[in-house]
Formats: C-alpha cells, structure tokens, sequence
C-alpha cells in the first residue's frame, strides 16, 4: 500500500469561497474536482503548469471526459485556470490562477 508522504496546504479561499460558488451556486461539482485535482498538480510542482488531456483529468478525479470538458469551461470562464496547448493535438497544459493571492 503507498503511503502519501507530502501534506499539501489549500487556501481558505478553496475550501470556504469556491466550494460554495462552483458546487452550491453554479451546481457544477465536477468543476470544483477537477479545479482541486489541479491545484494539488499544481502545488507539488510549485505552480508550474499542469500538462493534462481530457482523458487523463477523467481517470484521475473519476469523471467522464464530457464531465471534465464542461469542468474545464466553466474553470476557465470563472478564471480559476487557464488552458494552453501547442496544436490542436498536443496535449494541454492548464496553469491554476488564484486570483485572490493577489
């Protein structure tokens, strides 16, 4: 059995604000799994970039690609992260903006 070996801190804002927005108000919670999959990438990369397809973030957090292309938009559009890729094939890098460190 793996034992996790790294404890990652989530800012308040994630787990008080966001929570509540994306999943009670938006009533979108794949949207709020998928942001959280990412922000733990993200923090144990010191905020580089996440390189992810939809398949990928699907096996990870337990969604369907449509489920995670719609969390993907919503995020987006939300500015919670931004998505850039290559070429219309290469494989994603999502960046996890938290806009309330500022």
């Amino acid at each position: 059995m793996p034992r996790f070996r790294e404890t990652i801190p989530v800012d308040d804002y994630v787990l008080d604000v966001l929570l509540r927005d994306i999943v009670g108000h938006d009533r979108h919670p794949a949207a709020y799994l998928v942001y959280l999959f990412l922000y733990g990438k993200g923090a144990r990369s010191r905020w580089r970039p996440v390189k992810a397809s939809l398949r990928v973030l699907a096996q990870e957090t337990g969604l369907s690609k449509s489920a995670v292309q719609t969390a993907l938009e919503l995020l987006r559009r939300r500015e919670l992260i931004e998505t850039k890729s290559d070429h219309a094939t290469a494989t994603p890098t999502h960046r996890v903006l938290r806009h309330w460190r500022r």
